[in-house]
């Protein structure tokens, strides 16, 4: 038997029947005409080659035959109505899962903590894996299930397949040991350029600030350059660097350590910082339940700061 040539619809009014041991019960419990169920269970007759059901008096009793199928059909049955024909969902308070979050350290600091906070809340056996990639790795992650969703500035992901939601646009700041006399709250471009900086460039990445400042033609004195912002915390206290850092990690970084904060000589880039996801993702419950929780916690109006 080919089960290309087997109508699947006729395995529930084998159940039924076997349930109901009645033509016109099965057919009132199925919703389908009496003429209808008989015309079903003809076919099945002829596709199992055996009577199946007869008649004993005010019934139709099973067959041996019907005895043996009836487990494994109402199995059949059962997982396709509770499995395949349910509408996808996702109980975040009892879902026990792993996401994966595509983000820069600036985004583990600044992104995390309320995500983590709603999280214990709301979905306490969900867990969060935040990963660093190059940009250019981040659509193949995306694309291929490595990751859920990306949070952050990526350009890269802003083209077809991809949709994404805008939190909040940021901008540069930038900062010294609060104790580093040789800077003053205001720099010209000068001294600016000419101060001992750290440049920061997660994962070697090409920061925003670098491709302004080459397309003025402006180069900065680089003392040191990081892969990670947090080493600043180390690096700046009593030292006569400066740094030139999104807003977040200025804040971030404020928290920890005596932090003077310089006016740039210098109209800054606005970064957006945005949640990208693939297209195939966009229907997905769990996938739109995380965006949407990241997407509350983290959406500021235009100035808004980080939350404490």
């Amino acid at each position: 038997m080919d089960i290309r040539e087997v109508d699947l619809n006729l395995l529930v009014v084998f159940d039924a029947m076997a349930r109901h041991h009645s033509v016109n019960r099965t057919a009132e419990a199925i919703g389908l005409s009496q003429p209808a169920t008989s015309a079903a269970l003809a076919r099945l007759r002829l596709l199992f080659d055996d009577a199946l059901f007869v008649r004993a008096g005010a019934q139709m009793e099973p067959t041996p035959r019907a005895l043996e199928l009836a487990p494994a059909v109402r199995r059949v049955v059962e997982a396709i109505q509770s499995e395949i024909l349910q509408p996808a969902g996702f109980e975040p308070a009892t879902a026990q899962r792993s996401f994966t979050i595509l983000t820069p350290d600036i985004g583990e600091v600044a992104f995390l903590p309320g995500v983590l906070r709603r999280l214990r809340q709301a979905a306490p056996h969900v867990k969060l894996l935040a990963v660093s990639k190059p940009r250019t790795a981040a659509a193949t992650a995306l694309e291929n299930g490595e990751a859920e969703l990306a949070v952050g500035f990526f350009p890269d992901l802003q083209k077809a397949g991809y949709f994404q939601q805008a939190l909040f646009n940021t901008t540069y700041v930038c900062i010294a040991c609060a104790r580093n006399e040789a800077i003053g709250a205001r720099l010209t471009l000068k001294q600016y350029l000419g101060a001992h900086h750290i440049v920061v460039r997660p994962d070697g990445r090409e920061h925003f600030l670098d491709r302004f400042l080459e397309d003025k033609g402006w180069h900065r004195q680089v003392m040191l350059e990081l892969s990670h912002f947090m080493s600043l915390l180390a690096l700046l206290p009593g030292s006569d660097l400066v740094a030139t850092v999104p807003q977040d990690i200025a804040t971030v970084v404020g928290r920890h350590i005596p932090l003077k904060q310089i006016d740039l000589p210098f109209r800054p880039p606005q970064i957006q910082v945005q949640q990208y996801w693939h297209r195939r993702m966009q229907d997905d419950p769990a996938n739109r339940w995380l965006r949407g929780l990241f997407y509350e916690v983290n959406r500021r109006d235009a100035g808004g700061q980080m939350p404490s």
